[in-house]
């Protein structure tokens, strides 16, 4: 128990260095931050102690070790100025303590045509964007009641020609009480390298001495930008059952987060299921946060044991103020 108690102060007195670092709009790679899989979504985000299927990559890396077997999933969601979101997550179980498993989170912002000012009509080139993190996780469970998780990643943002990548890690924690089954979950999340663009589209002709003649005026030069850090997050969680019998599981969860480029908000949500087939599923994000877009959130889950397969499909809704909703879908495969 002595080992539990100092990973809690750790990463306690960790998180509390982020939300002391605050630097609201000045970090990269920010789609880090967005919030996969309709079924934690649909919680309202309130998703670190509960983290119990593959997305504990994502929420908490401590949940994997919990997983009752092996597990893909595939979410899809159309984000924000028509990009959109996929998260593809593989766990495997090595045995009853130990889980490994592997995930893509990927905000694609498309491709358009390339235009200038002495071809407005196309130059018959087309440019396009892209941000992706690739994850590798470990969960073990210490204990009957306490898992540790860790999931390292290599993040890259790329921009036609120009791109920057960075290494992260997240250390994720789950502890099970002796009261009721209540849950305690604590996660930090993207702890890592800072980002850098780099590329030939940098590369632009320069006269270094501009006030001289008979010099070379187009010595190829690369532009130099700053480099930025990623969007550091604390994230500590509660989360219970109020009901669990052979027909009804009732699951109640709230979050709170510290983030290091926005104000600190809590998440709360719910889960109702019926016979482990029909899941009902609502919440609220950014509570209490400031000039939050986000807010009302509900969903719907269908699963279903077929030969030992378990096959689960599930939706999300999120009110997302100015920009209308955001609509998520998965596909999950247990074996």
């Amino acid at each position: 128990m002595n080992r539990i108690k100092i990973f809690f102060l750790i990463l306690v007195a960790f998180g509390v260095s982020v939300y002391g670092q605050s630097k609201v709009g000045t970090t990269a790679a920010n789609f880090l931050n967005i919030p996969v899989g309709p079924r934690a979504t649909s919680m309202g985000g309130a998703f670190v102690a509960v983290a119990n299927d593959v997305t504990s990559a994502f929420w908490n890396p401590g949940g994997l070790a919990r997983l009752e077997g092996n597990e893909f999933s595939a979410s899809t969601a159309n984000w924000l100025v028509d990009t959109k979101l996929n998260w593809i997550g593989l766990a495997f179980k090595l045995d009853d303590d130990q889980t490994v498993a592997i995930s893509l989170n990927q905000l694609d912002y498309g491709e358009e045509e390339i235009t200038t000012a002495t071809q407005p009509n196309g130059t018959g080139e087309r440019w396009d964007a892209m941000d992706v993190a690739f994850g590798l996780s470990y969960s073990r469970n210490l204990t009957d009641r306490f898992s540790i998780g860790t999931t390292v990643k290599y993040i890259q943002q790329r921009i036609w020609n120009v791109s920057a990548s960075a290494f992260a890690v997240d250390i994720g924690l789950l502890f099970r009480t002796q009261f009721n089954g209540l849950r305690i979950g604590m996660n930090i999340a993207n702890f890592g390298t800072e980002m850098k663009l780099a590329g030939k589209d940098l590369l632009q002709p320069v006269d270094i001495d501009p006030s001289n003649t008979g010099n070379n005026a187009n010595i190829v030069s690369s532009l130099e930008t700053d480099s930025w850090t990623l969007p550091l997050n604390f994230q500590v969680g509660v989360g219970m059952e109020l009901l669990d019998n052979e027909s009804w599981k009732w699951t109640v969860a709230t979050d709170a987060l510290y983030p290091n480029n926005q104000t600190s908000h809590l998440n709360v949500g719910t889960e109702i299921g019926w016979n482990k087939i029909v899941y009902l599923r609502v919440g609220y994000n950014s509570l209490l946060k400031e000039d939050a877009e986000e807010g009302l959130t509900a969903g719907i889950g269908l699963h279903y044991e077929i030969a030992g397969v378990k096959l689960g499909v599930d939706y999300s809704y999120m009110d997302f103020g100015m920009f209308n909703e955001i609509s998520r879908y998965a596909l999950t495969i247990g074996f």
